[in-house]
């Protein structure tokens, strides 16, 4: 199995019934990282604003892109603390780290720090995106997983389970990969992740594995690398 993972959430992912949280969503998360952090997984989160609002939405309703994207970051901060608190009701201990200081409310983002709360056993949780604008969540999750030299990002699709040559809900004959390059993704134009993101993970040689999060037990699979979902690497041997 991966001994140190980086898990990929989206902010829609959390919300449920038109709320901005699911707290059944919350707690079956929680419990299902629990038991991969029993498994002695190294597990880092990075988690998405999308149920709150993004940086493009902000400026469908006239407000500064940058100025929106600082919004987003924010509300990737409000997701950390509630998986935060999911995690430390169901007994796993975690911290917090956001790229924008408030100390008020979580650690700044230190990579030496984060390596050593993953070493005494501790989930960390980024939020706050990277700190600037015009970088997606999807860009985080490959910059943290790079700095603290994870295996794997596990990418929890919302009711998606892995990577189709066309959206399989509008074309019937889309055909799902079981494994791709991250040439593969730039090249077929295949919308998994920004441009960016993808090319950070090829650099640095960390493996993805898009899955759908919305049947229990798949994290837990991902993890232990059985067949599920689809996986990306720099090469296929």
């Amino acid at each position: 199995m991966y001994r140190r993972v980086l898990l990929k959430l989206s902010g829609e992912a959390l919300s449920g019934n038109g709320n901005n949280f699911d707290p059944e969503i919350l707690k079956s998360l929680a419990e299902e990282i629990k038991e991969i952090h029993e498994q002695g997984v190294d597990l880092a989160i990075v988690v998405g604003g999308g149920n709150f609002i993004r940086g493009k939405m902000a400026s469908n309703l006239g407000i500064d892109r940058v100025q929106g994207d600082y919004m987003g970051m924010l509300a990737t901060v409000i997701n950390a603390l509630a998986i935060q608190g999911a995690l430390e009701q169901a007994g796993v201990p975690t911290r917090v780290q956001t790229a924008i200081e408030m100390n008020k409310v979580a650690e700044p983002f230190i990579v030496r720090r984060a390596l050593r709360h993953l070493e005494k056993g501790r989930v960390v949780i980024f939020g706050g995106g990277t700190g600037n604008p015009y970088f997606s969540t999807d860009t985080t999750a490959a910059l943290r997983a790079s700095e603290i030299k994870a295996d794997v990002i596990l990418m929890a699709k919302n009711g998606v389970d892995g990577v189709y040559s066309a959206d399989p809900k509008l074309d019937k004959t889309a055909i799902k990969f079981e494994q791709l390059t991250y040439m593969d993704l730039i090249q077929q134009e295949l919308q998994v992740m920004d441009t960016t993101a993808t090319s950070m993970c090829m650099d640095n040689k960390v493996d993805l594995v898009v899955f759908n999060m919305n049947e229990r037990g798949n994290i837990k699979k991902a993890v232990m690398q059985e067949k599920i979902g689809t996986v990306i690497k720099k090469e296929i041997k």
